[in-house]
């Protein structure tokens, strides 16, 4: 148990818990038959209701200054954006394309940690970059017919994803900086239901009701706001406030790899050796920049 406790206390390595527990997101809907909009909704619901349970059962006071109130709306927005933009660039070029565009939040990152946060990364990280870049490219193996056609939208989406994805996590960077609170509780579960507001706004306009979801799939959904959701955003959060901007874009970076491991663990995908070859490049990556932490000024 105090070999556990002293893992846990590994921010890198709740990074990694944090990514896993995210990289499931594909698992669960793809098992549920539900809308995009729909699913994202009672993802940040049920995650959002687990955490306000407990800190209702646990009578955990929620002291947070104007500022990080402020930063918590800002958040939940970046949220919701992430979210929709990138079910969209799924419809619009499907998931491979729209998982690489996605993940390039890692250069944005980079750059607004050199810029904002004056994190300068290490001569590791700078070649960890594009050797996941490359990696990714090589698993995700979609169809090489999409570089011929215009899916001007679908990648105008995706780049949107990584933008918001990226300012999703600066945010929440921002807020642990100043929080006085060791276990980010709260600020999750305020995200999470404040999204869930959004959200249910957003499919009320986009399907003109909220859809309840059928038995079979109470269960899947439950799994994707607790598990993937609320317990992964838990890690994640807990550990942006000891890792620079750099290390946390790359160790996030684990999600879409993990992702396509799923995927044929689960749902008998086939592995090509060129998809090999990139989860090995892509973990290597990823090891390689996250070992160091980036230098401040």
């Amino acid at each position: 148990m105090q070999r556990f406790k002293l893992i846990l206390n590994n921010p890198t390595f709740r990074l990694f818990i944090g990514a896993a527990l995210i990289s499931l997101s594909a698992v669960w809907v793809k098992l549920v038959n539900t809308p995009p909009s729909v699913s994202a909704f009672y993802r940040v619901l049920f995650g959002g209701l687990a955490l306000s349970l407990f800190l209702l059962a646990t009578r955990r006071k929620i002291l947070l200054s104007k500022k990080i109130w402020l930063l918590l709306v800002v958040a939940s927005f970046f949220l919701v954006l992430d979210l929709w933009f990138w079910h969209r660039s799924i419809v619009a070029i499907g998931p491979g394309l729209s998982t690489l565009l996605a993940n390039l939040q890692v250069f944005i990152i980079m750059f607004a940690g050199v810029i904002f946060l004056r994190q300068f990364p290490t001569s590791s990280q700078l070649l960890a970059l594009p050797l996941a870049i490359v990696g990714l490219f090589l698993i995700l193996d979609f169809d090489r017919e999409y570089l011929s056609e215009r899916y001007n939208s679908g990648i105008i989406y995706g780049l949107l994803t990584a933008v918001a994805y990226a300012c999703y996590i600066l945010v929440l960077k921002s807020i642990r900086n100043i929080s006085n609170y060791r276990i980010p509780t709260r600020e999750v579960a305020i995200v999470s239901m404040m999204a869930s507001f959004i959200f249910a706004i957003i499919v009320i306009l986009e399907e003109g009701f909220i859809e309840l979801p059928v038995y079979k799939d109470v269960g899947w959904l439950l799994a994707y706001g607790i598990l993937s959701h609320c317990l992964g955003w838990l890690f994640i959060v807990s550990s942006l406030s000891q890792v620079s901007a750099m290390q946390a874009g790359i160790a996030l970076l684990l999600q879409p790899t993990l992702s396509f491991f799923w995927d044929i663990l689960f749902f008998d995908r086939f592995m090509t050796f060129y998809e090999i070859i990139g989860a090995i490049i892509t973990i290597a990556a990823i090891y390689l920049g996250t070992r160091t932490t980036s230098k401040q000024s």
